[in-house]
């Protein structure tokens, strides 16, 4: 005989809509398993692929391999009221909220500072609380195609309270356990080692979620360091780490996660890193976005006019490449 799931408490926060089969439905539509080539600027990929309103949920982060080059032309182009999934943020949401494209926030860790916290207080971008590893396992959720998916922590938390998760009796031991609402976001922002034109992408090092975060989304952007060609693909298929049927657009930005590192590419560029931790916990994010982002017409303009080659060079030398990092 059927019973009524049994729920001991529930947060109070707003959680980005579930519907896995609606999901499903949207990509045997819309995604499609031949091999087309999707290699395109960032600018054409972020005005076809990302909409005001979308939820957004990016990889890794500003200063550790994330889409740095892909989230400052979405700056650019001034997309808005976007909801984004900033797990594992530091300044990126600063950044976002300050530029007036986000409008929501479900964090994990985050850095705030006076941008965030004003912004709050005026009603202009609402947070809600998760942990690093319950915004992995929505995603998680999300790509397995399940409405929810139990967790063993967070219940009892204060973060609890400004979520989507709710408390539930257990139907096999009869103990609680928290269950937090599966993620299917509307885009998907990863930089990835390499790609071939078709999508086909390698990471290499230590990862996330991306394999999860692309598997989830609608809309996968992929920007990568180098692009080779499809035979190397094939010659060693094991080093695919997200399958180009998932992909929808593949962008070509060398030192695309500046002025972040790239595991076994290149190392942060260090004075960089401070100006812009700096400038988001100061208050001065709308001086930094003037100098990085709006006096650029592209990443490449930016590298080459207020970076410089020789720079770019130091970084690669202080990177430690390990013989057979690589391929």
């Amino acid at each position: 005989m059927a019973r009524e799931l049994e729920v001991l408490a529930e947060g109070q926060g707003e959680y980005h809509p579930v519907d896995p089969d609606g999901f499903r439905q949207w990509v045997r539509e819309h995604k499609q398993r031949a091999l087309v080539p999707k290699l395109m600027s960032a600018r054409e990929a972020i005005q076809r692929f990302v909409q005001d309103g979308d939820y957004i949920v990016y990889e890794c982060n500003y200063i550790q391999r994330g889409p740095a080059a892909l989230l400052r032309e979405l700056i650019r182009q001034q997309k808005k009221n976007l909801w984004v999934g900033a797990k594992f943020t530091w300044v990126d949401a600063a950044l976002l909220v300050e530029a007036g494209c986000a409008a929501k926030l479900d964090v994990g860790f985050f850095l705030f500072g006076p941008v965030v916290d004003r912004a709050v207080k005026e009603g202009t971008v609402k947070i809600y609380e998760y942990s690093n590893v319950v915004m992995t396992n929505r995603l998680k959720a999300g790509a397995m195609g399940l409405p929810f998916i139990p967790v063993r922590s967070f219940g009892g938390t204060d973060g609890f309270k400004y979520s989507g998760a709710k408390l539930i009796k257990d139907p096999y031991t009869g103990q609680p356990i928290t269950i937090v609402p599966a993620l299917n976001p509307d885009v998907a922002l990863i930089h990835v080692h390499q790609a071939d034109i078709y999508g086909n992408a390698r990471v290499f090092g230590t990862g996330i979620s991306d394999v999860e975060a692309a598997l989830a989304s609608r809309k996968v952007i992929v920007s990568a360091e180098e692009i080779v060609d499809s035979e190397e693909i094939r010659r060693n298929p094991g080093l695919t780490t997200i399958p180009y049927y998932c992909v929808d657009a593949v962008v070509h930005l060398p030192f695309g996660a500046y002025p972040g590192e790239m595991a076994g590419r290149y190392a942060s560029d260090v004075e960089h890193v401070v100006e812009v931790v700096g400038a988001t916990m100061r208050g001065f994010v709308r001086q930094y976005l003037d100098k990085w982002v709006y006096s650029a017409q592209d990443h490449f303009e930016m590298l080459d006019r207020l970076v410089g080659w020789k720079k770019l060079q130091e970084m690669v030398q202080r990177a430690t490449i390990k013989e057979g990092y690589l391929p």
